[in-house]
């Protein structure tokens, strides 16, 4: 991907109203996902005497941040774009690069498809349906991943439980993971499908 291309703004920006506004609808959202989320796992534990490590419990969570992200990325699009989606840790046996790979490979689909159903301008209706994709392969990512290391995506989602609980170990993980994999994505689809097309920004109508 270009340099050129890297749209960073200037601090100038930051006091902007539309700006603030945007930071607020992101704020918001990432509320909304985390306290569903990892709200659900808790209550799931405390039904099931902690049992939130159980097949169900995985289901359970999987459906949880699947139907939060979806009305996350709904409710903020219009304003900011949308760019959401316990403390997090490795289960015995799995190792921080271990943990890392998964990260990246997890991360990778997600912001794939973000591109895929959000960005892309050659997108068309496909933008419609791109809150509940984005939730989608978060579930299915969780299905599959969570029980390896909790399935993080979105350093974001593990910093804010890590300051809560105060648990570090191999927090890294869900930050090298996720960056990873998030740059592979962009540099893939911007590259190969979206080429020398001139990104259009996105509109209230995108989603």
């Amino acid at each position: 991907m270009p340099v050129a291309r890297i749209a960073v703004g200037n601090p100038g920006e930051a006091s902007q109203p539309d700006a603030i506004r945007a930071a607020l609808a992101e704020f918001f959202s990432m509320i909304i996902f985390v306290f569903a989320g990892e709200g659900s796992g808790m209550a799931f534990s405390k039904l099931t005497n902690n049992g939130s490590t159980t097949p169900a419990g995985l289901i359970a969570a999987s459906l949880a941040h699947a139907f939060a992200l979806f009305v996350a990325v709904s409710v903020g699009a219009n304003i900011s774009g949308g760019h959401e989606t316990s403390a997090f840790a490795l289960s015995s046996g799995v190792s921080s690069w271990n943990a890392v790979v998964f990260e990246i490979v997890m991360t990778f689909g997600l912001v794939y498809t973000v591109y895929a159903t959000a960005v892309d301008p050659k997108k068309g209706n496909v933008g419609t349906v791109a809150p509940i994709a984005i939730g989608f392969i978060v579930g299915a990512n969780i299905l599959a991943g969570g029980a390896f290391d909790g399935a993080s995506m979105n350093p974001a989602v593990s910093f804010g439980p890590a300051v809560v609980s105060w648990t570090w170990t191999s927090h890294w993980v869900y930050w090298v993971g996720p960056l990873i994999g998030a740059a592979i994505a962009a540099i893939v689809y911007d590259n190969i499908f979206i080429g020398k097309n001139a990104h259009e920004p996105l509109s209230t109508n995108d989603f």
